[in-house]
């Protein structure tokens, strides 16, 4: 047989999410890519070097969080003067949890803070010695309203009164080109319903609508302008209204609808909320964490960018105050709850972890999809969505060859 390429490895005895559906077959890989076993077979005439028993269990593309601001003891907008330490020990405790690619997120912050992050956030590749994929940064605010700004500072908010030169004067046009993937505003503060196109021309980031008063005429008009996504979906938003439902009012178009965050931990969203969403736009769900500092380590007092937060029981307030501020949940956590919030299959519960955000970044034919060509970031689960075993671009991941730290 040829030796064409690098070792082949073969996952069997497994259900493999492809096509959206289950399929008892089996997987290929190779050099970092999953690969075409007809192809393998009869052009290069090459059979597997490595064989892994899945024990019956789920295959399944390595989770994407487009929403995450910190985790084990690091923030990305508060731990500026240690951003790299911050992201190498973020992007590989993601990496063993399950989460092979995401977006860090930095709260509203000035523009110095932003200056020093956004160049350690940009798009990087997953592996072993770097953790999880970062697909560029999400920038939350500052143009987000005063009255909807959640656990956001609101002396850093600002408008877009003089349009993208607003925005540049804040993070800089050359750095969201070269270092985001998106950005989250809110369409009605000033000028920026105009500026939402001209942003997307000029940098090529995705847009998506949050932290917003907007009522549904305005924020219909930010979809069309292109913001193609909604932010945490029901937090930091116009409340539903039978007259007026806001953002929310964008799920119930008879036209395209956009694609929706929401955090499953039952805290943030009631699980009814989470089921109406599920039942008006299925195929729009991104199951995101919204984790800041505080995931994966004790109850205590955090930091949210500037701020201070309290964390008790899973619940995350700035201190002092009952403004929620963040999450703790994981991506697997996530998924396993929105199965049991809706009643969804697990296939869609896996989609909206892996195959809606990719799409919603434009990303899906190299990431969270199983499909020939696309990168081998592979999950093994099982039966029941727990996590077995993690591949980042081929390559198993565990704590004997990941090694990171928590803050101390």
């Amino acid at each position: 047989m040829s030796s064409s390429g690098g070792p082949v490895t073969q996952f069997y005895n497994c259900r493999v999410l492809r096509d959206h559906k289950l399929v008892d077959d089996h997987l290929y890989i190779q050099d970092g890519k999953i690969v075409d076993p007809a192809r393998l077979f009869w052009d290069k005439q090459r059979r597997p070097d490595i064989r892994i028993d899945c024990k019956g269990g789920i295959v399944s593309p390595g989770f994407i969080d487009v929403q995450i601001n910190g985790a084990y003891g690091y923030d990305f907008s508060d731990d500026a003067e240690i951003i790299e330490e911050a992201v190498d020990n973020i992007s590989k405790g993601l990496l063993l949890q399950g989460c092979t690619a995401y977006c860090p997120t930095t709260v509203s912050s000035r523009p110095e803070i932003y200056h020093k992050v956004l160049p350690h956030l940009g798009p990087r590749a997953g592996s072993i010695e770097n953790g999880a994929a970062i697909l560029g940064a999400h920038v939350e605010g500052p143009f987000i309203s005063p009255h909807k700004k959640g656990a956001h500072e609101l002396a850093t908010l600002r408008t877009a009164a003089n349009g993208l030169a607003d925005i540049d004067a804040c993070y800089g046009l050359e750095n969201l080109r070269r270092y985001a993937a998106y950005m989250t505003v809110a369409p009605e503060v000033e000028g920026m319903l105009d500026t939402i196109p001209k942003l997307i021309s000029a940098t090529g980031i995705a847009v998506s609508s949050g932290h917003s008063n907007a009522t549904t005429d305005v924020a219909g008009q930010a979809y069309t302008q292109g913001a193609q996504m909604i932010t945490h979906l029901f937090n930091a938003m116009h409340a539903f209204h039978q007259r007026d439902p806001g953002l929310i009012g964008l799920l119930g178009s008879s036209g395209p609808r956009p694609f929706y965050g929401i955090i499953c931990d039952g805290i943030h969203v009631h699980p009814h909320s989470v089921m109406i969403a599920y039942y008006a736009h299925p195929a729009g769900a991104c199951l995101v964490t919204d984790a800041m500092s505080a995931q994966s380590l004790p109850d205590g007092t955090y930091r949210l960018g500037k701020m201070d937060v309290d964390v008790h029981d899973n619940f995350v307030f700035i201190k002092g105050t009952d403004t929620i501020a963040g999450a703790t949940i994981t991506m697997p956590e996530c998924v396993r709850n929105f199965i049991k919030f809706t009643g969804a299959s697990q296939v869609e519960a896996l989609e909206n972890a892996t195959l809606h955000p990719a799409q919603m970044l434009g990303i899906a034919d190299r990431k969270g999809t199983l499909a020939h060509g696309a990168d081998a970031d592979i999950l093994i689960l099982d039966s029941d969505l727990h996590v077995q075993r993690v591949f980042i671009a081929g390559v198993e991941a565990t704590r004997k060859n990941v090694h990171f730290r928590k803050r101390p």
